[in-house]
């Protein structure tokens, strides 16, 4: 199925079925093997796909709460670091940030460059040993460095893993596939919520031991989690705009006979193909060119979204355990509990609504979430301001909002990860979700902690309506510039940059 030749020449075998050979890079390949995993139906192929790939978002709710739980305990005389509790959610949250959004940048360049697989195994393998390294710490420079090395290995994940995910998953399942995965986040954090409470129980393990031994538990679910990905393939789509034609054709065409064996089928005729010219690379000024001269409106959609949902859910998250103490006499002991109610509301929203992303269409799903948070955040203040709210029904308030906020963030990733070429996905990103990440852990907590720490309702409401306007704000630059790229195939979407016919339209 696939031709190739020179220079502008085809070749190959005309029978469509054959692997064709390799070629290096200038040379033109005609291929149909986005079609073909277009047209592939959902079958045990891309399950597998989903939890080697997915589960890292899993890791990335665990990491955040844990190390937010256990901020208190680390920080007590006997556990075996010297920390303040300061030091703990103040300089090792802002290096765990800001190793992801360096490790994102770094990883996403990097992807694009050597492949999905090569990298979401190596991005992986950091987090693994930065986690375990950190159950080790020491002294607060140790722990420091390797929150660093952590969150450097996660940010490299989100721009390799939603790449691969969104070049390996039919076009027909692609959205309610990315959404949910980016919301299974919320899994993890419920799990740190609820796993902090045991393993800081003194009863079971010692004030030393009980913290160590949660990182560890983070270290053991990393590598089940390999152990799966190295089944995983590489992504045809990168293979063969890097001249690895006939890896690419082999690929696809084991997926297909397992599929049709699978099924008792025989698949469909693909419907189209697509002449490239192979490439080695693309470099930062080609992918900057094309990011913000060729699709311009694109890029403000990508940065409106990724900056409005940041600061919607610092304006609740960061200063939801204060606000319930302060206001309504929760324990401190007992806010875990509330925050895992607050998490599901967050994962029930990706999974119920991320089918409507793919059948209502993009547009209307992505602008109708983020304005729909932004509006219920604005009553939310208004009725806490008057105070007609009490612990249980502010939770309450926050899960409904939160409940379409997060299918909301989740369609940002989508949405950066699908309007751009091929070429630059992975950076893509990266960038955007480096910006996003910035906004929200260095931004949000300098704007929003004095808020809701200083006890004064109106400054508290005041923090929720300034995450509600950005994400009004974003909903309405969503209704405008959003894509419609449902049930398209990428290329549709936004044309290869080694595409032999005219390079990107724009917008």
């Amino acid at each position: 199925m696939t031709a190739i030749g020179h220079d502008g020449g085809q070749g190959g075998r005309p029978d469509g079925d054959g692997a064709g050979a390799g070629s290096g890079p200038g040379g033109t390949i005609t291929t149909q093997v986005p079609a073909r995993l277009d047209r592939l139906p959902w079958s045990r192929w891309h399950w597998m796909i989903v939890v080697g790939l997915g589960t890292v978002w899993i890791l990335d709710g665990l990491e955040v709460t844990v190390v937010g739980n256990i901020a208190s305990r680390l920080s007590e005389p006997g556990s075996g670091l010297p920390i303040t509790d300061a030091q703990v959610t103040g300089m090792a949250a802002a290096l765990y940030v800001a190793g992801a959004c360096t490790g994102a940048l770094v990883f996403g360049w990097l992807t694009d460059r050597y492949g999905r697989k090569r990298l979401f195994l190596i991005t992986l393998g950091v987090y693994l040993a930065a986690t375990a390294l950190t159950a080790i710490s020491f002294s607060a420079w140790w722990f420091f460095l390797f929150r660093f090395l952590t969150g450097f290995g996660i940010g490299g994940e989100y721009a390799a893993i939603n790449s691969a995910i969104d070049e390996l998953i039919p076009s027909k399942y692609r959205g309610r596939v990315d959404l949910v995965i980016n919301g299974s986040f919320w899994l993890g954090a419920m799990g740190g919520s609820l796993l902090s409470v045991l393993m800081l129980n003194t009863s079971f393990f010692a004030l030393n031991v009980g913290w160590r031994l949660t990182f560890a538990l983070g270290v053991v679910l990393g590598l089940v989690i390999l152990l799966v990905r190295r089944n995983v393939p590489e992504s045809p789509r990168w293979m063969f705009i890097h001249g690895r034609a006939e890896g690419a054709e082999e690929l696809v065409a084991a997926a297909e006979r397992r599929i049709e064996d699978e099924t008792g089928r025989r698949l469909p005729e693909p419907d189209k193909a697509i002449t490239i010219r192979t490439r080695r690379s693309t470099g930062f000024i080609e992918i900057a060119r094309t990011l913000f001269r060729a699709y311009p409106r694109r890029a403000v959609l990508g940065l409106a979204l990724f900056i409005g949902q940041a600061f919607l859910y610092n304006a609740i998250t960061f200063g939801f355990g204060s606000i319930l103490v302060k206001f309504f006499g929760v324990p401190s002991g007992d806010t875990g509990y509330y925050f895992t109610v607050i998490a599901f509301g967050n994962f029930l929203g990706p999974l119920l609504l991320c089918r409507l992303f793919d059948t209502v269409g993009r547009r209307q799903m992505i602008s109708g979430t983020y304005l729909l948070s932004g509006v219920l955040l604005f009553i939310t203040a208004w009725m806490f301001g008057n105070g007609w709210l009490n612990a249980t029904t502010m939770t309450a308030c926050w899960c409904v909002v939160l409940f379409f906020a997060s299918a909301g963030a989740s369609s940002a990733y989508l949405t950066v990860s699908e309007v751009f070429p091929m070429e630059t996905r992975a950076l893509a990103i990266a960038f955007f979700y480096a910006i996003g990440t910035a906004a929200g852990g260095i931004s949000g907590p300098l704007i929003f902690s004095d808020l809701t720490a200083s006890g004064v309702v109106a400054d508290t409401a005041l923090a929720f309506s300034i995450g509600a306007s950005l994400m009004v704000a974003a909903g309405l630059v969503a209704a405008f510039l959003a894509v419609p790229a449902e049930r398209r195939p990428l290329e549709d979407v936004a044309e290869p940059l080694s595409a032999s016919a005219t390079g990107p339209a724009g917008g």
